[in-house]
């Protein structure tokens, strides 16, 4: 698979709140850096994040833009509530072994109402 058709896939597992389908994407040993919070490693606690993710709010990933070069994807996303971010995606044989997103984590503690840390 092309890196946008692996991204294509992960925004319709994300959409279903699909945790094994989204774990599915990635290979044993990748790499989840969301840039507000502290890097991700290995498939089964990206899995973890995932499902802690989704008890937590309600998401939805509403693709913008999907860009390909080489082995990356990235992807530029908005959600019903106004947020906005990107993630840059870096695959091999088919999976996402490294992947890092940008958004502003304050904006989305507020719009979905979770507690904002006070440090």
């Amino acid at each position: 698979m092309k890196p946008k058709e692996i991204i294509q896939n992960w925004v319709e597992a994300f959409n279903k709140q699909d945790v094994e389908g989204l774990a599915n994407l990635y290979a044993e040993n990748a790499v989840n850096h969301q840039v507000a919070n502290e890097p991700i490693e290995g498939k089964d606690e990206i899995k973890k994040m995932f499902e802690g993710e989704f008890a937590q709010a309600e998401m939805v990933c509403i693709v913008e833009n999907i860009f390909e070069d080489g082995n990356w994807a990235i992807l530029e996303w908005k959600d019903p509530l106004g947020l906005r971010g990107c993630g840059f995606f870096q695959t091999e044989n088919d999976k996402i072994i490294f992947q890092r997103g940008y958004w502003d984590k304050l904006s989305f503690l507020r719009i979905h109402k979770l507690p904002i840390p006070e440090k």
